[in-house]
């Protein structure tokens, strides 16, 4: 249930393990019944990253799950990687396949998560909003 305007971000993902040299993030929003979509109509979603084992995080992010700050300079240290438009009431939206080595110059981080920022003028679903996401490996044979 992410209000107009408030930003949420995701748990970090460690990919010390994994070392994916990608991951592809889809992102699944609703929107109410309870009000019309004015303004902007969409949701931004950024990526933030860590190359520290998540001492510290691009945009001052925490690596939690958790509300992301009020400061509009931590989402600008951020990368945006994709916008979700979203126009019509009580309705679900899906965002296209976002990369996530995209947005760091073909490399992804040691851990990396995302933010979304609700512009769509109304509270989003709580039930309906999710995100996955799917790390990529390089094949040859």
């Amino acid at each position: 249930s992410l209000a107009h305007d408030a930003k949420r971000e995701s748990d970090a993902v460690d990919n010390s393990t994994n070392c994916f040299l990608d991951a592809l993030v889809q992102v699944r929003i609703a929107t109410n019944t309870s009000s019309a979509s004015t303004g902007d109509m969409s949701v931004y979603v950024y990526a933030y990253g860590s190359a520290d084992g998540g001492t510290s995080c691009s945009g001052n992010a925490s690596g939690s799950d958790a509300a992301f700050g009020t400061d509009p300079q931590q989402l600008t240290n951020c990368r945006l990687i994709g916008v979700i438009y979203a126009p019509t009431q009580n309705k679900v939206y899906e965002s296209d396949l976002l990369s996530l080595a995209g947005a760091f110059g073909g490399i992804l981080p040691q851990r990396w998560g995302i933010i979304v920022h609700n512009r769509t003028g109304q509270t989003l679903k709580a039930g309906d909003c999710s995100a996955v996401y799917q790390g990529l490996y390089a094949q040859s044979s």
